[in-house]
């Protein structure tokens, strides 16, 4: 499941194993690679980490469980996506030109942290996936918010989310030239903070009819949140804490970059 190529970009990013006790060291660690293999299995199908079937080799699900867990705390997820940005604009793929930005609903069966009544699913427990991509639908970075928070307010903090990207000589590229958005962004304070970032913004009108054009534009960011949720772990929250969602979400940004990237090769 995981290629030789995308293992020689992540297994540099892994923190270091503490060395075994030459008294009673306990059991042998299992591979990371085929604990990889566990966390990828889960984050496709969404089966529960109780029953990760334990003849794949991946591990039990607890063990997978931690080393996501682990892993994420040591910021391995969001390397991987930086990396994975700076070879896609190595490549030339990545247009910084200008960003899109959207937000979707996702139902949060189990409740937690970053949770709340989802106005479009008679207020049960919800979430909302917040993303920015470049140009070509690039995702560039995401939040997860409760379902009850207005798509504005992620705005400048995914903005500002996005992180340093290098790739080729010269300064690296964090803030795109425009930003575009539908209607639930018209904000006038808002445009104003953009403007005195260097970024223009493209927001569509409150009250304006439709046919502006800028969905020919905008369109990106919505096939993005449509590959996030082929991810079948992705398409409900099943997770109360809500540091594992964001890892299983910043993980699949990341393999969405690498099939970019691979693309680009072909």
């Amino acid at each position: 499941m995981v290629s030789d190529d995308l293992w020689a970009e992540i297994a540099p990013l892994l923190p270091p194993r503490p060395p075994r006790r030459h008294r009673f060291p306990g059991r042998k660690p299992l591979d990371d690679r085929k604990v990889l293999c566990g966390i990828l299995f889960v984050l496709y199908t969404a089966i529960p980490w109780e029953y990760l079937p334990q003849e794949l080799g991946f591990g039990s699900g607890m063990t997978c469980w931690r080393r996501l867990r682990d892993w994420n705390d040591a910021g391995v997820w969001q390397r991987l996506h930086e990396v994975l940005l700076g070879r896609l604009r190595a490549a030339g793929q990545l247009d910084m030109s200008r960003a899109v930005i959207d937000g979707s609903h996702v139902r949060a069966l189990k409740g937690g942290p970053k949770t709340g009544p989802s106005p479009v699913d008679r207020r049960k427990p919800g979430s909302k996936h917040h993303v920015i991509t470049d140009a070509a639908g690039i995702p560039l970075a995401t939040a997860l918010t409760g379902g009850n928070r207005h798509d504005v307010t992620q705005l400048l903090p995914l903005v500002d989310k996005i992180p340093p990207i290098k790739g080729i000589r010269g300064r690296p590229r964090h803030r795109p030239d425009r930003i575009y958005a539908d209607r639930g962004y018209d904000f006038d304070k808002y445009r104003r903070q953009l403007r005195a970032k260097g970024i223009t913004p493209v927001i569509a009108r409150r009250g304006v009819p439709h046919g502006s054009g800028l969905g020919t534009r905008r369109w990106v960011v919505e096939q993005t949140i449509a590959l996030l949720h082929w991810f079948r772990r992705l398409r409900i929250r099943w997770e109360i804490r809500d540091d594992i969602h964001e890892a299983f979400l910043t993980l699949a940004c990341a393999i969405i970059c690498w099939r970019r990237l691979q693309h680009s090769k072909s």
